[in-house]
């Protein structure tokens, strides 16, 4: 373990990241900027991860991003961040242009029958609750009990996840159905190539975020860090919110220290 916490080997991970030409800083807003929390909308950031971020896209040749399963504009007046800062909506499908897949009249109409399929499958299950986004909907079951969370999330695998046209995405006690195909790797895709970035580091929490880690090319100097516990093809692994702020401050402080040397 190094002086700041992080282990040795991500350390010097970061420190060679930080010295690349261009240089992409991403991360998941639940479970990494933001602690996990009860109530979906009282996830306030972690003022330190905030100020590492707005640091770090201040400086030159360098991009953050916060690329999140929520809405963007949701994600936007949570985190408080604007730009520089890019954030990512959706799973990765919703930039500030708007949507990278065209939402047909079709698929918004099979987005209100899943609507409306979900909210009465929630019903059945106290403590379920269902958001709705632009291009999907979303079952919470956090705060049912165990036995509520495992029959209503069934109940959704075998009914409307099966329905035809319908992209699911498995989260901790979430699952969401949208109508259009999502995927955090491919935002990192589109990130990299609109910016030419020579290095990614990603961090992320859950299920969905394994989509990013997998089109990380270590490789190439690209830097995977999984938050908290389960498998992952992350290559590296940080305890959790706290250490994600210290993370980020050295990230950005390296990447500080790089450009005025240059």
């Amino acid at each position: 373990m190094s002086d700041n916490g992080i282990p040795e080997e991500l350390t010097e991970a970061l420190t060679r990241a930080a010295g690349v030409g261009v240089l992409l800083l991403a991360s998941d807003y639940d479970g990494c900027v933001s602690p996990i929390v009860a109530r979906p909308e009282d996830a306030v950031p972690d003022p330190a991860s905030i100020d590492a971020l707005v640091a770090a896209a201040a400086l030159p040749d360098t991009v953050v991003a916060v690329v999140s399963g929520r809405e963007r504009a949701v994600l936007a007046a949570l985190s408080g961040l604007d730009a520089p800062v890019v954030l990512v909506g959706s799973h990765g499908s919703e930039f500030e242009s708007g949507f990278a897949v065209e939402i047909t009249d079709d698929a918004r109409a099979l987005l209100n029958r899943l609507i409306d399929e979900l909210s009465s499958i929630a019903a059945d299950f106290p403590g379920s609750t269902v958001e709705v986004k632009p291009a999907s909907t979303v079952l919470h079951v956090r705060n049912a009990s165990e036995a509520d969370a495992v029959a209503a999330l069934d109940r959704v695998r075998t009914g409307p996840a099966s329905w035809p046209g319908v992209h699911t995405t498995e989260g901790k006690a979430v699952l969401e159905l949208a109508v259009i195909e999502t995927s955090k790797g491919h935002a990192l895709d589109t990130l990299r190539d609109r910016i030419g970035a020579d290095a990614v580091i990603y961090l992320g929490d859950d299920v969905t975020d394994e989509k990013a880690f997998a089109h990380l090319r270590p490789e190439d100097g690209d830097i995977g860090i999984k938050v908290g516990e389960g498998d992952t093809a992350a290559e590296f692994r940080i305890a959790d919110t706290g250490d994600v702020a210290t993370v980020l401050a050295f990230v950005a402080e390296q990447r500080a220290r790089t450009a005025s040397v240059g």
